[in-house]
């Protein structure tokens, strides 16, 4: 089914997959791929579960899409929506996939990718291999801070939770 898909709304649809982690005991993080109006990768940060570093949700969303769309594609135009920030490695699979829009919810003072790839001037853009057209942050902001602020209020590891609090705490 296609559905027509906003930036609310599928950020929306990230923090309910946040949610989803949060009640795994996971970092509460997000994210969906969008194409042609249909979720083509979604997931949640997995570091608990897998008992591994690299599988935040902005990557296992990205991995799925491009399972979905395989390699002889053309380029379609695809939105990662994500209810925190992506760091520059998820940024650099989104740029790899050929993500036309990122979108999420709240800032990432820490480790947030979206100014270094704003200023990115890609010497050769190619269709499948360019700077995402748009960068925009804060959609549904206060919900993201809200998870936040109950993670670190929780059982997770120390430093995780006043990571999560600096980031419930944001202006």
């Amino acid at each position: 089914m296609t559905v027509v898909m906003n930036a609310e709304t599928a950020v929306g649809l990230a923090i309910e997959l946040a949610e989803e982690g949060l009640a795994a005991g996971e970092m509460p993080i997000g994210a969906v791929v969008i194409g042609d109006g249909q979720v083509l990768g979604r997931a949640h940060t997995a570091e608990q579960r897998l008992g591994r570093r690299i599988v935040h949700a902005d990557l296992l969303a990205l991995l799925q899409a491009d399972e979905a769309l395989g390699f002889s594609r053309v380029r379609d135009d695809l939105t990662l929506a994500v209810n925190l920030e992506p760091c520059l490695m998820c940024l650099g699979a989104a740029v790899t996939l050929g993500i036309s829009r990122v979108w999420y919810a709240l800032e990432s003072p820490n480790d947030g990718g979206i100014e270094l790839v704003s200023s990115w001037t890609p010497p050769v853009e190619q269709p499948f291999f360019a700077k995402p057209a748009e960068l925009r942050g804060g959609i549904l902001r206060h919900r993201s801070q809200e998870l936040f602020a109950r993670y670190a209020d929780g059982a997770g590891p120390r430093g995780m939770r006043e990571w999560a609090r600096g980031l419930a705490d944001l202006p």
